[in-house]
Parts: C-alpha cells; structure tokens; sequence
C-alpha cells in the first residue's frame, strides 16, 4: 500500500492517490531477481488505474539483515470510467527499495518509482511509493542427513610421537651510513631467527647470530650474511659506497705579483679561488653580513688595477639542470653588479658565468660534498699594478 502523484491530464498540477498492490518474484541469484506487478489506485479523478508488467531487482548485500537494492520495468497500464476499460499504454518504470527481515522467511519492504509515459502527444512523469510485506518461500531444501551406521568399536592405538619439522631461518644485514668518503667508518649490523651460526663476507668471518661492528671499508663493498640453522639456511646483503674526498684546487702560478703582495692579493692571484658567501634558497641577493668577505676581492682589484677575470657560480644536483643553470648565472651576475656598483670597478673587467651543476669539486652523493659544490668561485689573472 502507499501513495501515487500523477500529473493532472492538462498539467496544471499534481494529483495524489492511494495505491494497493501486489509483486510476485523469482531469483535467479542471491542478488539478481525478477518480478511481475499489478497496482490499482481507485477513483483517480473518478477514474480506475490499473498497471500491470514487470521489473528486474538487483540486490546489494543480500546476506545482510537489511537489503537495498534497485529496480527498472516496463508495464501497461489502462483506466476505467463506469467500469469500461479503455486503450492499454505502455510505461517504463525505475526507481529504489530495501527489506528489512525481521527473520528468514519475513521482511518489510519499502520501494519509491518513478514512472513516465507518453498518451496522446504527453509526456507524464509519476511517482509510486509503498510499503509492505515481503514473504519468501521456496528455494532449494537442504539433503537429508543419511542415516549413520553405529560405530565400530575403537581400539586405542598407541600414537607415534611425531617431531615438529625445523623452521627456516631468517636474516637482515644493514650498514649506516650506506655512503662514506673514504677512511670514514660505518656501522654494520644483524640479526636472525632460528639460526645457530652466522659468517659475514668478506673479510669479516664467523660472528654472532645477531650484531652490529664497526668498519671502514677502503672501497665499495657488498657485504653478505650466511646463517645456518635445522631448517636449513638464509641470506642477506647489503652494499656501502666508499667516495674519494675532493681534491684541493691545484695551485696557479700567478705572474707579475709583487714580492710582497697582500693578503688579498695572495687569495686572489690564484686559479680558482672560492668566495665564501651563501644564498637562500633559490635567491641570487647578497646578504650584508657578506660585505668584509667581497671586500677582500674589491681591495684586490683596487691594488691590481689591470686585473681581468671571471665571477663563476656553480650548484650541487638538486634539481633539473636547465634550474640550476639558471641560479648559477643570476648568482653570478649579482656578485659582479655588487663589484661595479659597490667599489667602482669597470664593468669590462669582469665576466659572470653560471656553470651550474657541470663542474663538481666533491661528490653530490653526500651533504658535505653538496655543500662544497654550492659556491661561487673568483678567477683573475693577476697583472703589474
């Protein structure tokens, strides 16, 4: 039972009636249904509506206590006035509902469509809602339990004694940190289970079956872990990198220097010599506290006045190339415009390149190797005053 809204025949408004009914299913599956229906909503306009067809049900959860599901049909419906029954129509129908059993063979049911037709040139769109009683019966019945012999007399029998298979071992080999420079030490560690003896190669020998040493491999090393146990045995690695501390600069024998040349002109007069300043991230401004560091270069080109040479910048890895790139020459190009506009040097005799990432001195693998890839490098050719 429930309640039906349908458009007034000249759709000036809604119309809402009882309607009764009655579904009568099969399921093909716990999920999937069908079901053929038959409604009637009396006195509609002084009018009899009887519809009359069939949905197909899919239902979710349908092991559950509460089961949703949606519908969609087709029927024909007609009307009577003074009990004459006119044209059939056909009407497509969808809509939603849920049971809620109150136990295996009863449930309630609720359920809202919405019905559209077309009569004479019309499109009508309605709506259906109900509750009810869902009944189901049926179904597949459970096999009869065959009727059991009496049992045989037992004889106890002695059980045997059975021993638990061995289990199989397990292992873990780690080193900390996984990159040193050479002659740094690392830290080597272990562990297992269900093992009775543990060998580390090479070079290390027997150990405990868990662990942890110190050691300073002279080159990259891939250690391995052997343990052996009842259940057999187990393996693990694991793998260090040795890098080489970056060189120096070489040293530039600079020409023309006077003997007793100053402590400007000293640093200076050399291939290359690095500038000790530092940017924020992805900044090329030159901090003030920066000033007495620049003006060790600007005393050196004051007291070399026909000194000539280059402002590099240089970056470590992080980040795309064509990013660094661009950091390195606009960190450049403000080095020499604090040159020119803060000690009066000429402009023509200073370049500013950006080199980028190109030209490591250290390696990028660590943070103090990036460190000294971050810099800003002062190369002059050092002539007579």
């Amino acid at each position: 039972v429930g309640g039906y809204t349908s458009e007034n025949t000249n759709k000036s408004g809604m119309n809402t009636k009882p309607v009764v009914g009655g579904r009568l299913g099969y399921n093909f599956t716990k999920a999937i249904g069908i079901e053929g229906l038959f409604d009637y909503v009396p006195k509609a306009d002084s009018v009899n509506f009887y519809r009359y067809g069939g949905e197909l049900l899919y239902h979710f959860m349908p092991d559950n206590k509460l089961v949703p599901y949606i519908a969609a049909g087709y029927a024909g419906f007609n009307t009577d006035k003074a009990g004459i029954f006119k044209k059939t129509h056909g009407a497509i129908d969808y809509g939603v509902g849920a049971k809620y059993f109150l136990n295996d063979n009863f449930a309630l049911r609720a359920d809202v469509r919405h019905i559209f037709y077309q009569v004479s040139g019309g499109k009508y769109n309605e709506a259906e809602y109900t509750l009810g009683a869902y009944i189901p019966f049926g179904g597949v019945k459970p096999a009869m339990k065959p009727v059991e012999p009496a049992p045989a007399p037992v004889v106890e029998v002695p059980k045997a004694v059975v021993k638990p298979a061995p289990v199989a071992p397990t292992s873990s080999l780690n080193v900390v940190p996984s990159s040193i420079l050479k002659g740094q030490p690392a830290t080597l560690s272990w562990s297992s289970k269900n093992a009775s003896s543990c060998n580390i190669k090479p070079g290390i020998g027997a150990v405990a079956t868990q662990g942890t040493m110190s050691i300073t491999p002279a080159d990259n090393t891939s250690y391995a872990l052997t343990c052996v146990g009842d259940g057999g045995s187990t393996n693990s690695s694991a793998m260090i990198g040795v890098s080489m501390p970056a060189p120096p600069p070489p040293p530039v024998v600079i020409e023309a220097v006077q003997p007793k040349a100053s402590a400007a002109a000293e640093r200076f007069c050399s291939k290359p010599a690095v500038i000790a300043i530092a940017f924020d991230t992805n900044k090329a401004d030159i901090k003030p506290k920066y000033d007495a560091e620049l003006k060790s270069l600007g005393d050196f080109l004051a007291e070399f006045p026909k000194a000539k040479g280059e402002i590099s910048g240089h970056t470590d890895n992080v980040g795309s190339k064509a990013l660094n790139q661009k950091l390195s020459q606009r960190r450049a190009d403000s080095v020499k415009k604090y040159m020119v506009d803060k000690f009066g040097v000429d402009a023509s005799r200073i370049s500013a390149k950006g080199y980028g990432l190109t030209k490591p001195v250290a390696s990028n693998k660590t943070k103090e190797g990036k460190a000294q890839n971050r810099r800003i490098e002062a190369n002059f050719t050092c002539e007579d005053k």
